[in-house]
């Protein structure tokens, strides 16, 4: 399993390694900023952490935002959005998809980013999921789950994260403004995948739905628990791969040596970790069990990009905080998850556990 995990991360060639940055610039008008910041050296690093302790204080604002005003749906050709280094075809049968569309409540430097957009799989009743891929997911990735859920009667809006498939700007192969070693950048945009998420939600209740869960895979669900932690309207939780801090993943994770080449030269573990405590669910069980939730965590035993112990430490937070969870382990890694039969096996756990948590 091991080998065939290490096959698949590293079938892709294209992984660039960026070198460090600060990025102090990306929290200017952040809670406790206020345009004052430090960009380099121990300045910096002090500034992010001390930021970061801020932030987690007062996550309330540093999650928050306005509502979009202009949610618009649109049907377009159904595209792949591929990021592999070799070609990856489009989908054989053409097909027409509806997608909603509407301006991100977080800004940034590129146009095609701040325009959100999610496909949309409606059903009748007043049940809806959001759906979050793995990072650097195709646009179709994802899709037949949604289909799963619609079988229940429940809708499926599956989203796209920050800087992936249509919102991934020109200049990129793959979507590394996402995760990557500028630190500020990567904090802004798991805060504008959690206000993505939440809009979301705004723009649900418009049609009609009344009761909202959310399943995120990966690099998803860290957004997808953050965000429920932080609106009280998520009470259906599956969590596809889960971990505890941001940083951890980043050091330690088979898929992203190449983000840890460009930082272990200038900062720790220990740094890393204080850097992203932000965007890291660990940070958040106190705010994550303010309201009734039902939760699902899945993690997989030969994961080598989500170590197994980052995912049964998740799991021993959820029995300390005596939340209403339960737990399913897939005898495979992080990557084969996606492969006959583990994707079968996943699928099942989750729409077993999305059917009976609405009910």
């Amino acid at each position: 399993m091991y080998e065939w995990e290490t096959r698949l991360t590293t079938r892709d060639t294209n992984r660039v390694v960026r070198p460090f940055d600060w990025g102090a610039e990306w929290t200017t008008g952040w809670p406790g900023v206020n345009g004052n910041f430090a960009s380099e050296g121990t300045a910096a690093e002090k500034f992010f952490h001390e930021l970061n302790n801020h932030l987690v204080a007062h996550s309330d604002d540093f999650f928050a935002y306005r509502k979009p005003t202009d949610f618009r749906l649109e049907q377009r050709e159904v595209q792949r959005f591929g990021t592999g280094a070799s070609t990856q075809q489009e989908p054989k049968k053409k097909e027409l998809g509806t997608f909603l569309r509407f301006t991100s409540p977080v800004h940034s430097p590129f146009p095609e980013n701040n325009l959100v957009n999610a496909r949309w799989f409606p059903a009748k009743g007043k049940r809806a999921m959001i759906v979050l891929p793995q990072w650097n997911a195709d646009a179709i990735s994802h899709n037949a789950l949604c289909n799963i859920f619609n079988w229940f009667g429940v809708a499926g809006l599956r989203l796209s994260m920050p800087y992936h498939d249509i919102r991934r700007p020109a200049e990129l192969e793959r979507a590394d403004y996402a995760v990557s070693a500028n630190i500020g950048r990567t904090l802004s945009a798991a805060r504008q995948g959690i206000a993505d998420i939440r809009a979301s939600i705004d723009w649900l209740e418009t049609q009609g739905y009344t009761e909202f869960g959310i399943l995120g895979t990966s690099l998803g669900s860290c957004y997808a628990f953050i965000a429920s932690a932080h609106d009280p309207r998520l009470k259906v939780n599956a969590f596809n791969h889960a971990s505890t801090y941001f940083g951890d993943v980043v050091w330690t994770g088979q898929s992203t040596r190449h983000i840890r080449t460009g930082i272990e030269d200038v900062i720790s573990l220990e740094s890393l970790r204080q850097s992203w405590l932000a965007i890291s669910p660990m940070a958040y069980f106190d705010k994550y069990a303010r309201w009734p939730k039902k939760s699902l965590i899945v993690y997989a035993k030969y994961d080598l990009t989500f170590l197994p112990q980052f995912s049964e430490q998740v799991v021993e937070e959820f029995e300390r905080w005596d939340l209403n969870h339960r737990v399913a382990i897939l005898p495979c890694g992080h990557y084969t998850t996606g492969e006959t039969p583990y994707k079968f096996m996943d699928a099942w756990h989750i729409g077993r556990f999305v059917r009976s948590a609405f009910r």
